[in-house]
């Protein structure tokens, strides 16, 4: 067992790696201009399926990871948020509808708020802050009562954890690790072989956006899942994993966590408020975004135009706020690093994410027209 002075020894290490992670996440999104919102918009305005391929790569990529480190015995998906017994697919599919639509008005999901504000975007710092403060509502103030009073309420409770490892391990009476190991090649393959199926999905830019992002998601579910997990914590004798919000093993997401910045920021002086794994990935990004746009001169201060673009980016900041917290997570949260669990609820919290968008962009174009 641990003593105190080790568990925070391991505290440190652990978002120290988080932290570095986060910038080399922040410098590639703002390298590649890696961005869901902006690959579907590729797709609905310019049938440009570039930035999509390069998703799906870091998807693919991610799905391998992660699989491949539970047949090994290093992480187990249920201790993750996305693949409780608990499932919400309802508050997944919602949540994740008013996120997508949330992000096409606020012009890019939490992650790209981040990468812009690191570029000098002020229009981004506003989206930030009005997002954090939905989002932390949503988790426990006023929009959390409303959200725990409808949609949450349509619930069950699976004999097993809601990934497809578990799931299939639990019908067919096998082991979890082989159907992780199997499926994660099915899955994680057929991403990447249409990622790279044609030659937009080869080029050097979504090349080192799809294998860098997925990669930075895989390493931190091993930091926080493997590195950070300590078998009996000093004072409680608990299994738990050290610097986590949920108290479970995470990787990278963009909604809880800005709100959980905010708090940190606000609060700083209270000694209960210490940094997680979900803060120091935030402030990593600002980092690497701003690293890279000041090294690259692209660094650029940039306003609101007018008073309907700050009217769309502060209603597409509040709906992704309540809308990630409700789908537990957004395009980076249930996209990649919940999709790489293999979890049903992150399967359907990334098609309503996708259909939001979608209608979204095809309102924004219906009232140009």
């Amino acid at each position: 067992m641990l003593s105190e002075a080790q568990l925070h020894a391991l505290t440190a290490q652990v978002l120290w790696m988080a932290f570095a992670l986060a910038i080399v996440f922040g410098a590639i999104a703002q390298r590649t201009h890696f961005c869901t919102m902006g690959a579907v918009s590729d797709i609905v305005t310019m049938g440009d399926w570039s930035r999509m391929r390069m998703w799906a790569l870091a998807a693919g990529v991610a799905v391998l990871g992660f699989n491949a480190m539970v047949a090994l015995g290093w992480v187990a998906a249920g201790d993750s948020l996305y693949a409780t017994p608990r499932f919400i697919g309802l508050s997944n599919a919602v949540g994740g509808l008013m996120f997508g639509f949330g992000m096409v008005l606020a012009s890019g999901c939490g992650s790209k708020t981040l990468v812009r504000v690191g570029g000098g975007n002020l229009k981004s710092l506003v989206v930030f802050v009005v997002l954090g403060v939905s989002a932390f509502a949503t988790l426990k103030g006023l929009t959390a009562v409303w959200r725990v009073m409808t949609v949450d309420r349509v619930s069950a409770d699976w004999p097993s954890g809601q990934d497809l490892p578990s799931l299939l391990a639990h019908a067919s009476g096998t082991q979890r690790t082989a159907w992780a190991a199997s499926l994660g090649v099915a899955f994680g393959g057929a991403l990447l072989a249409w990622s790279l199926a044609r030659p937009e999905g080869r080029r050097g830019d979504v090349l080192l956006g799809g294998l860098g992002i997925g990669a930075v998601i895989t390493a931190v579910w091993w930091v926080s899942g493997s590195w950070g997990h300590v078998g009996e914590h000093p004072l409680t004798l608990e299994d738990t994993f050290v610097a986590t919000n949920s108290q479970r093993m995470e990787s990278f997401s963009f909604v809880s966590p800005i709100a959980y910045t905010l708090d940190w920021l606000m609060f700083f002086s209270d000694r209960s408020k210490a940094l997680t794994i979900g803060i120091v990935s935030t402030l990593g990004v600002v980092a690497g975004s701003a690293a890279v746009a000041l090294a690259t001169r692209t660094f650029r201060w940039e306003g609101f135009g007018s008073i309907e673009d700050t009217a769309n980016h502060l209603i597409g900041a509040v709906l992704m706020g309540v809308g990630g917290v409700t789908a537990l997570g957004c395009t980076i949260g249930q996209g990649l690093s919940g999709l790489s669990t293999l979890s049903v609820g992150s399967m359907i919290a990334l098609a309503g994410i996708l259909t939001g968008a979608t209608l979204a962009m095809r309102w924004q174009i219906w009232r140009l027209q």
